[in-house]
């Protein structure tokens, strides 16, 4: 499989249209199909459902399209890296940012960096840890900021000063809301919204005294932003990190 026919596969799926595809790449369209076609051939399976308005992807041409895209990342990154070999203050760093007010720090040696190597460009990614990693693994981050209550032994890493706090998001109007502090027994019947990944490494587990998944969990989340507004309409209360929400209304 040649990278050369990954970018023109790559084409095909952005334009969804062999002929805009083909005038993008300076190909003709029977060239383009037959590379698309050798390709198929190649992997022994279709990956593109050809009809006369559009082009669209099987299951196997979305997944080879997430991978193609994984390796052009990649690739770009390594020649831009290449090109800057020579001076060590040019160039663009990869950032993972996982959602924890930690970021702040991180955000402020980037900020002292910049000012006095300017030409240096930054680029962030903000996932949970799952995706944050899996992109870590495969070269396409420099170095990522983590949430986890164990430190990653596979890497080189350093603890941060800041250390996240887990808080419960409600509505005013929950009777909760009144209490001076929230305890696990009152979450036993409570309507809850909390990371998926939390759940799933059983980060509540000891604080509970049981497994977060006996609990009333009506929906879950990778990154909190969003589910903020399931809270706001009374979908339930969210368990996550303090500061990430505003509260002020």
């Amino acid at each position: 499989m040649e990278f050369r026919v990954l970018k023109y596969f790559l084409a095909v799926a952005r334009h969804e249209n062999i002929s805009k595809a083909a005038e993008s790449l300076n190909l003709t369209q029977p060239t383009l199909s037959r590379q698309i076609a050798d390709l198929e051939d190649e992997l022994g399976t279709p990956l593109l459902i050809r009809n006369k308005k559009r082009t669209t992807l099987t299951e196997a041409g979305m997944f080879l399209k997430a991978r193609a895209e994984e390796i052009a990342a990649l690739a770009d990154k390594t020649v831009e890296q290449l090109s800057h070999a020579d001076d060590l203050v040019e160039g663009d760093i990869y950032i993972g940012c996982g959602e924890t007010e930690g970021m702040r720090e991180v955000i402020r040696a980037i900020a002292s960096l910049h000012q006095s190597c300017p030409r240096i460009r930054v680029h962030l990614t903000s996932g949970n840890a799952e995706l944050v990693t899996d992109r870590l693994e495969k070269g396409l981050l420099d170095f990522a900021l983590l949430c986890r209550s164990t430190p990653p032994m596979e890497y080189v890493y350093r603890k941060l000063s800041h250390e996240d706090v887990w808080g419960l998001f409600m509505r005013r109007d929950n009777p909760l809301a009144g209490r001076d502090g929230i305890s696990a027994s009152d979450l036993l019947t409570e309507p809850l919204i909390a990371s998926k990944q939390a759940v799933e490494s059983k980060e509540f587990d000891h604080w509970l005294g049981q497994p977060a998944e006996q609990l009333n969990i009506v929906a879950t989340y990778n990154l909190a932003y969003n589910s903020a507004f399931l809270v706001e309409q009374g979908f339930g209360s969210m368990l996550g990190f303090a500061g990430l929400i505003p509260t002020g209304r």
